[in-house]
């Protein structure tokens, strides 16, 4: 099923995540020159199939030709195979800055913020932490290079890693003067230190000096997420794993409440990613009633994150349109995912639908106003 193209018809509409597929020789031609032996690379099986190569090792999770399908936008087979490969499956716009431009004129969006597509993949198996940050390292400069002619309609948001809190501020402040608009990591780590933790405190403090957002995305995450609880069966439906592994990032979400990161950290901004939406107002009332019930007396989950934090959702939620204004409409967004093929379809018919819910005044911060404010874009 070819990714049919429409246009939107609210202007100044902006993707809060947007995806590319990174060129596969990107870590060799990035990365410093004493680790590009140990790159990210694509590799091919005795049997012709596909799989990533993470520090000289075939992955256990991205291999047996999946590396194929990651653009694969909805098509009825899905089934990997030799002669589907990676780089003869990138949609139009989701490899090429000059495509993804056009194809966002076509489809009326002003800017879109990007984040990686292997980059999602590899952290599950890497726990080196000086690695990990020379992969970091090699996508932002490679991302803010692939964003930098667009006349800041791409926009590049760095890639950062929990397992060196010291170096990724380093890294932090370089990407940020060399483009980038904000940063991100994922929603696990393997030195298991929640993301709260005041340990990770110095990374929040440069984001405050910086005056950056920082956000939780998620990535493929260990399955041992779940030891002591159960074991997830390999086989099955994989997007069930996909979806139960969202609870992650609320956990991460919910450490910045209950250790008080966000009120040592005032003006910190912080962006929950591709988890959805709907699900924010009954969390955040569980938190207000359980502070109530322990006569915590501060301010409650509901006013910090209204001050503090921000969340994306998917156009084809719909109960999240009825929690908005609930909420406060100044801290939430919406993404396409683009080309993801978990939305294998276009992404304007239901938007629309989503967008005829809201008021005019909270339209305008959905659609496009709240990124454009939080992320400081001159779109």
């Amino acid at each position: 099923m070819a990714y049919e193209i429409k246009k939107f018809s609210h202007p100044g509409t902006i993707d809060a995540d947007g995806h590319i597929l990174e060129p596969p020789d990107l870590w060799e031609n990035y990365l410093e020159q004493k680790y590009q032996h140990r790159a990210l690379r694509i590799g091919v099986d005795d049997a012709g199939y596909e799989y990533l190569e993470i520090d000289q090792t075939p992955s256990k999770r991205s291999r047996k030709g999946s590396l194929g399908l990651l653009g694969a936008m909805g098509e009825e087979d899905m089934r990997p195979s030799p002669e589907r490969r990676y780089i003869d499956n990138i949609p139009f716009g989701a490899g090429d800055p000059s495509e993804r431009l056009q194809l966002m004129s076509q489809e009326n969006l002003e800017c879109t913020l990007l984040y990686p597509t292997l980059g999602l993949l590899w952290e599950v198996e890497l726990t080196d932490p000086e690695l990990s940050l020379a992969y970091c390292r090699a996508y932002n400069r490679w991302i803010a290079d692939f964003c930098r002619d667009s006349a800041g309609k791409l926009v590049p948001i760095a890639h950062l890693t929990l397992l060196d809190v010291e170096g990724s501020v380093i890294e932090l402040e370089r990407a940020v003067k060399d483009g980038c608009k904000g940063a991100w990591v994922n929603p696990f780590n393997h030195n298991k230190i929640i993301h709260g933790d005041p340990r990770h405190d110095l990374l929040y403090q440069k984001c405050m000096e910086l005056d950056v957002p920082f956000a939780l995305h998620p990535t493929f995450t260990p399955h041992g997420a779940a030891e002591g609880i159960f074991d997830w069966p390999r086989e099955g439906r994989a997007w069930a794993e996909a979806i139960w592994l969202r609870s992650i990032v609320q956990q991460a979400l919910i450490s910045y409440f209950s250790l008080g990161t966000l009120e040592r950290f005032p003006q910190l901004k912080l962006g929950v990613l591709e988890a959805g939406s709907g699900w924010i107002g009954a969390m955040l009332d569980r938190l207000d009633a359980y502070s109530a019930s322990l006569n915590i007396n501060k301010p409650s989950a509901t006013e910090i994150f209204r001050k503090q934090c921000f969340i994306s959702g998917d156009p084809d939620e719909t109960a999240a349109p009825y929690i908005i204004d609930h909420v406060g409409a100044d801290c939430f967004m919406w993404a396409t995912d683009y080309p993801h093929p978990d939305h294998p379809h276009t992404w304007v018919d239901d938007l629309e639908t989503y967008a005829a819910r809201l008021s005019p005044e909270t339209r305008q911060k959905v659609l496009g106003g709240n990124v454009k404010r939080i992320y400081q874009l001159n779109c």
